[in-house]
Order: structure tokens, then C-alpha cells, then sequence
């Protein structure tokens, strides 16, 4: 045998060495990396490495809250495939994508920490990049579930999403430079807890601190029947029957933003004249005098009360404008009736028009501070040029 060929196949042992023992080492890697972050814990129970689609597998990925009171795992994802997107190496850029399929995630909220479960105090992007650092231009989530325990603590009502497709695209911007929302983003889900369906669509710039965002969502559907727990509660009357949708457009720029929410009840009924079971005095009338509202606001011809809700402000501090709420109820009741569906006229050019004039008024108040500043200065140099007169006067009457 040559010796060219010997050291051939000898290469080829090692290699085939090597690929059997690497995945012992990235697992060992990977869980000695997810065993301690901070207040969370991971662990991983077999990764499977694809060196040809420059690519690997997580299987059995847990990660708990430690010291929690909580059975659920905060995360759980029974495969997670991460790789090298190709498409974009192709461009001249080298990018990874992440695929998560059937993921649950389970938030809790509580003001007691041990029943709380809702990640903020681990910094998750840190801990990604240790796995994977080559940087994400693809996120993907596939048939996902998502609970928020006690998302209303009193009374307690608890959020469901199943079925959650979601999919993030272009994060690094590696397609589209000029665009100034060059990541789309799509999402999706049923809320069995309370019916319908939720759809969300955006387009992004994930680069920023505080990302910009132009979005649409809607909640289609949902049972009147089922908010009775939190209707009673907060305004002593329950639901006999009816749906509510809910869509919303909303625009942010430089944490300044600009939208509406547009809520449509449909086929909405509240007072039951021989309903007695469990009923005072106060929501037999409360019941009574709400349903009478809903008689006079309601569209007849749709069945429907709805109304759009302007919003606008800040990211710290959203603000609702009353009368144009007000005038919508009133507007859907006798002129047009609204649509279940979007307004379409919120754009990213609405937020940018918001920071344009906070930036004319800030530059308002500081033109106005320069001037207060000089008729200060004015009004000194006057008291003093007096002071000075009077002083020369008193020295030429001696």
C-alpha cells in the first residue's frame, strides 16, 4: 500500500472519529452553558450535528425556574434546529437561522416570586449567542404553545395560545439596507380558552434598542361568555351570549407612536329577565341600565356595537382620546356601521410625523427658554447700568 494512501485513509479515520465524538463535546458545552443562568436552569438530552448543512439539533430542551413553585418547564422544545442560512451566505454574509417545533413557553404572574415565571431576569440573548454566536437572520416557531398563568390576577384568568406559527425574517437587515422596516414579521394562533383566533403582521427594525414597527393585529371571534369571571368582577353584570373582535394597526418611531384599537361586539346580549340564580339587586339594574346602553349604541342592521379608540403617545406613556371614542360608538350606531377589518390608514409615517413635531415643540420650548434667558440677561445689565447712574449721582451731589 502507498504511503499517499495510508495517510488517506487515515485522515478519513480520524475524521470519522471526530464527527462520532463531536457531539459528545457540543452537548457537554451546551448544558454546561444552560445549567446556570442566574434564577433559570437548562439541560438538553441529545444534540445531533449535520456538518454538511452546517447545522445541529437540540432534543429535549427544558429550562426551569429554580427555587419555583411552578410543575410547568418556563420553556420546553422537543427539537430545535439551528444552521447557517445559506441563502444569505450566498450574499456574502454569514448568518444562522433557528427553527423551534411544537415549543411551549409558560409564563406565570404573581407578586409572589416563587409563583412567578416570566424570564425577565435572565438576559436571553447572551446565553443564545453562546450557542449559536454566528447571528440569527431567521427565527421560526412551528405548531407552538404559549400559557400566561394569572395574566388577570383578581380574579384569576388565565391565556391560552395554541397552534402558534410564527416566523421572523431578515433580523440583521442582509436584504435590504434602504428599508427602514426591513424585517417582516407573521404570526398566529388559536385562543381555545376563550374562542376565535389571533393573526399578527408587522414589518420591523429589530436593530435598534427600541425597535420601530409598523403592525396589524386582530383577536377574531372571542366568546362574550367567557369573560364573565373578569366581567363580574369589574362591572357586576355577565354575558348570555355574543362575540367580540378586536383589530388593531399600530406605528413607533423613536418610542413614538401612533394607532387605534377597534372593538366590534356581535350579536351581544346581557340582561335575562327570568334569570335568578346569583343575582343582587345592583346587577339585576346594573344589567338592566347597561343593556339599554347597548340598545341605543347598537347598529341595528349589523347587531353590532364597535368603536375606534385612537392611541398615541410614547412606549411609557399611551394616551386614548375620549370624545373621538365617544363619536365612533355613535357613528357605527347610526351613519356607517364599522368594518371587521383594518382601517389601513396607520403607517410608519404617522410615528415619524409624531417625532417631527415633539422635535418643533421641543425646539419651541427651547427657543422660548433662549429668549426668557436673554430678557433676563437684558433686565440685569438694566439694573445694574442703573445702579451705576445712581451710585455717579450720589458722588457728584457730595
Amino acid at each position: 500500500m502507498k504511503r499517499t494512501t495510508k495517510i488517506l485513509i487515515a485522515l478519513v479515520v480520524l475524521l470519522v472519529i471526530a464527527r462520532l465524538l463531536l457531539p459528545y463535546f457540543v452537548l457537554r458545552y451546551v448544558n454546561k452553558t444552560l445549567a446556570d443562568m442566574g434564577a433559570y436552569t437548562g439541560h438538553v438530552d441529545d444534540i445531533d450535528i449535520q456538518l454538511i448543512r452546517g447545522a445541529y439539533q437540540l432534543d429535549e430542551l427544558r429550562i426551569r425556574k429554580i427555587n419555583g413553585k411552578l410543575k410547568e418547564p418556563f420553556l420546553y422544545i422537543p427539537k430545535t434546529d439551528l444552521s447557517v442560512e445559506w441563502k444569505s451566505l450566498f450574499k456574502g454574509k454569514l448568518v444562522s437561522e433557528v427553527e423551534c417545533y411544537k415549543p411551549e413557553i409558560n409564563f406565570a404572574f404573581s407578586e409572589n416570586e416563587a409563583s412567578s415565571q416570566t424570564g425577565a431576569e435572565v438576559d436571553w440573548t447572551a446565553y443564545l449567542k453562546k450557542l449559536l454566536p454566528i447571528s440569527i437572520n431567521r427565527f421560526a416557531v412551528i405548531d407552538g404553545k404559549v400559557e400566561l398563568t394569572s395574566l388577570v390576577t383578581q380574579p384569576r384568568a388565565d391565556l391560552s395560545l395554541q397552534n402558534f406559527q410564527g416566523e421572523i425574517r431578515n433580523i440583521r437587515n442582509v436584504e435590504d439596507k434602504a428599508n427602514k422596516l426591513p424585517s417582516p414579521v407573521v404570526a398566529s394562533g388559536d385562543v381555545p380558552g376563550y374562542g376565535g383566533t389571533m393573526n399578527f403582521s408587522a414589518n420591523m427594525n429589530l436593530l435598534k434598542i427600541t425597535p420601530d414597527f409598523d403592525y396589524n393585529m386582530r383577536f377574531t371571534d372571542m366568546q362574550l361568555v367567557k369573560l364573565n369571571t373578569l366581567a363580574r368582577h369589574y362591572a357586576n353584570l355577565d354575558f348570555e351570549r355574543g362575540t367580540v373582535s378586536v383589530y388593531s394597526e399600530m406605528a413607533m418611531y423613536d418610542g413614538k407612536l401612533n394607532g387605534y384599537l377597534k372593538p366590534l361586539t356581535k350579536g351581544m346580549k346581557i340582561f335575562k329577565l327570568n334569570e335568578h340564580e346569583g343575582r343582587s339587586v345592583g346587577k339585576f339594574f346594573t344589567e338592566l341600565i347597561v343593556q339599554g346602553g347597548t340598545a341605543i349604541l347598537k347598529n341595528q342592521k349589523k347587531d353590532q356595537v364597535a368603536t375606534r379608540i385612537p392611541l398615541n403617545g410614547t412606549i411609557d406613556n399611551i394616551e386614548t382620546a375620549t370624545w373621538p371614542t365617544v363619536f365612533g360608538l355613535l357613528r357605527n350606531a347610526y351613519i356607517e356601521a364599522f368594518k371587521k377589518e383594518f382601517d389601513n390608514n396607520i403607517t410608519l409615517g404617522d410615528a415619524l410625523k409624531s417625532v417631527k413635531e415633539d422635535y418643533k415643540e421641543k425646539r419651541a420650548e427651547r427657543k422660548a427658554e433662549r429668549k426668557e434667558k436673554r430678557e433676563e440677561r437684558k433686565a440685569e445689565r438694566k439694573e445694574k447700568r442703573e445702579k451705576r447712574k445712581a451710585a455717579r449721582q450720589r458722588e457728584k451731589a457730595k
